[in-house]
């Protein structure tokens, strides 16, 4: 009998952490069905200029504490209007360009583990063409009564330049 419970409890454990899929759209976040491959990127240096008619958004990510013991460092997926535009993975940062305007950020945890599934925030940026902006992630791991969570911030060009100063570039690509 007790075996047959343990063997049932292993069994029955694993799937009482996976995540349900959460939804996120409403704060700008993609559909939750897409996940992200991130590398680190080979050459950091900086930027282009923003293109033509069109702003520069740089998204840096910051772990609070780094890993915790056998955890892997967070990796964040970054939407826009609805539509992912990238990922990061521990400290890490790309950019990309929008159009002038008013739009809905957001990132969120991408994890198959309910906790850190639902971590998620949003800000709103108002664009002009041939600006510069800088976004900073934070994130801490939930543990034991610690919620753990992601944070996202608009921080000034000076503060921006030096969070791309001690992250890494990435690449990413998108996985359904």
């Amino acid at each position: 009998m007790r075996k047959a419970l343990a063997i049932a409890l292993v069994l029955i454990a694993p799937t009482a952490t996976l995540a349900q899929r959460v939804n996120h759209s409403t704060g700008g976040c993609g559909p939750s069905n897409t996940n992200f491959t991130v590398k680190a990127a080979t050459g950091n240096g900086p930027g282009p200029a923003p293109a033509s008619g069109k702003a520069l958004v740089y998204v840096a990510q910051v772990m609070e504490n780094g890993p915790r013991q056998g955890q892997d460092d967070a990796t964040t997926r970054v939407g826009v209007d609805g539509t992912w535009v990238g990922a990061n993975h521990g400290n890490t940062y790309f950019y990309f360009s929008v159009d002038p305007g008013p739009h809905s950020v957001c990132v969120d945890w991408q994890s198959t583990l309910l906790a850190r599934s639902k971590l998620a925030a949003a800000a709103s940026l108002d664009a002009r063409a041939g600006s510069t902006y800088y976004f900073q992630v934070r994130t801490q791991d939930p543990a034991g009564d610690d919620p753990g969570y992601v944070k996202l911030k608009l921080v000034d060009a000076s503060e921006g330049r030096l969070l791309l100063g001690s992250s890494s570039g990435v690449t990413f690509t998108a996985k359904k």
